[in-house]
């Protein structure tokens, strides 16, 4: 009888302990930690089905597209140890960058779905021209018995092939040539078109072409030109500008663009005229490369130089980012949630049981699958909304039936409709997101504070006893 008298004693107080209760909620909240985890897990295998869907599209249509040149190289001979240290003749390459290089083309952006995932595409119609001044061989130190001249051949690259629609016919001069796939060296250019010329080492050339390439995303170029003016347009009205170098005019409407940008050598680190790698060699630029955003980690799916620039045409919502964003405040939203039904334990004498914690707690965790979900077929912000409504009615209903009192629903309904309106309006506002956070956790804490300014809580367990007993 002594036993279950003690027994009944620990019940009891372990029923009405606060510290206890304290400790049960903070331990249900780390465990809520997983369930969170294991939604940033999900949001990114979405993204990477998605990114899967936009490789497989562009590998047939074109890739991300970097064009560089045309440049003129000369192949010369010289002797070298190889390996074994025996001296051997080997061919290396001079290349020469055009004096003036300008450029201008117009993307024609078009929309493919594979799925429920949309490929943002594009044809570019791309004409290049400008001139090479007399190539100078004095800074290089190569002799000029060496040089095989009559192996002379211009060369553009371009990073997927398979996005040219038509044949590249280049005039040089008062010369047609139409290049042909491939180049004799990958010192400047990993793909390309070349074609051999007869070079007038003396003489001055001029240089025309048009190109017409299909490519997804990125059209980015190399700013090869003493002096490079780019002009690009687009009937699209969500650019990106990106790259080593942003444009110095820029006019942007709700369905297009214009860009123009002006580069000079001096701008870049490379000269005018080398041998082998000498355009950013060892100098490779990785947030420069081409990838596909990924929230905040970009996957890298391509290589390319430190002075590449250019536009990414986007689609105006990325609902991956967005809901990765919302899922990192997940944590602070349990937490909030918590806190208020625990005061509403304390001030109304409600007794909560933990696993009606845990529950609660899954049912906001699984807004944000919700979100994922929906917001794969309709807006994010209508995705959000629904999402609301749909885990707004369920802890309504669910508190309803814990405290049985409309005013104490209504009451908690409304704090977590404004914490839903409150995080959403932090999503919005990217740049002031810290601000907004902050100020937010800063009036939230004042409320607790000013509502628990008179609680007792060293003897709160014994001011409230009967209450409590009355209630279970």
């Amino acid at each position: 009888m002594e036993k279950t008298s003690i027994i009944d004693r620990v019940n009891s107080w372990a029923r009405k302990s606060v510290t206890l209760k304290l400790i049960a909620v903070g331990f249900l909240i780390l465990i809520l930690m997983i369930p969170a985890s294991m939604m940033r897990s999900l949001i990114r295998e979405r993204q990477q089905t998605r990114d899967g869907a936009i490789k497989e599209v562009s590998s047939k249509w074109g890739g991300f597209q970097t064009i560089g040149g045309p440049i003129i190289s000369v192949p010369y001979t010289t002797l070298e140890n190889n390996n074994s240290g025996k001296a051997e003749y080997v061919t290396k390459y001079a290349h020469f960058l055009p004096d003036n290089l300008k450029i201008s083309g117009d993307l024609k952006p078009e929309k493919r779905y594979r799925g429920i995932y949309v490929v943002m595409l594009y044809n570019g119609k791309i004409n290049i021209s400008g001139s090479f001044k007399t190539l100078n061989f004095a800074p290089l130190n190569i002799p000029e018995k060496d040089l095989n001249i009559e192996q002379a051949f211009i060369s553009v690259g371009i990073t997927d092939m398979k996005g040219i629609k038509d044949n590249v016919n280049i005039k040089l001069n008062d010369s047609t040539f139409q290049m042909e796939p491939g180049i004799p060296t990958s010192d400047i250019f990993a793909s390309g078109l070349s074609v051999p010329i007869k070079l007038d080492v003396n003489g001055n050339y001029t240089f025309s072409f048009d190109l017409n390439v299909n490519g997804s995303s990125f059209l980015h170029f190399l700013p090869f030109g003493k002096e490079t003016n780019v002009e690009l347009k687009s009937a699209w009205g969500d650019p990106k500008f990106e790259g080593a170098f942003l444009p110095d005019e820029r006019t942007i409407t709700n369905n297009s663009f214009t860009a123009k940008w002006k580069i000079l050598h001096l701008n870049r680190n490379y000269p005018q005229q080398g041998v082998g790698e000498f355009i950013d060699k060892n100098n490779e630029d990785k947030s420069n490369n081409y990838y596909v955003d990924n929230d905040d980690n970009d996957q890298v799916v391509d290589g390319g130089k430190a002075s590449s620039f250019g536009v990414r045409l986007i689609l105006p919502v990325d609902e991956y980012k967005k809901t990765m964003r919302s899922v990192n405040y997940n944590i602070m939203f349990i937490f909030i949630t918590f806190l208020a039904f625990f005061f509403m334990e304390i001030i109304n004498k409600r007794r909560i049981h933990p696993l009606q914690y845990l529950l609660i707690g899954f049912a906001i965790c699984l807004f944000y699958i919700l979100l994922l979900s929906i917001s794969e077929y309709i807006k994010f912000d209508m995705s959000y909304l629904w999402s609301c409504v749909a885990i707004l009615s369920l802890i309504t209903f669910y508190t309803k039936s814990i405290f049985k009192s409309n005013k104490l629903t209504i009451l908690m309904t409304s704090i977590l409709a404004i914490l839903y309106g409150f995080f959403y309006s932090i999503l919005q506002l990217q740049d002031y997101a810290l601000l907004m956070g902050s100020l937010g956790l800063l009036v939230i804490l004042a409320v607790v504070m000013y509502l628990t300014r008179n609680i007792n809580w060293y003897n709160i367990s014994n001011t409230n006893s009967n209450q409590l007993e009355e209630h279970n």
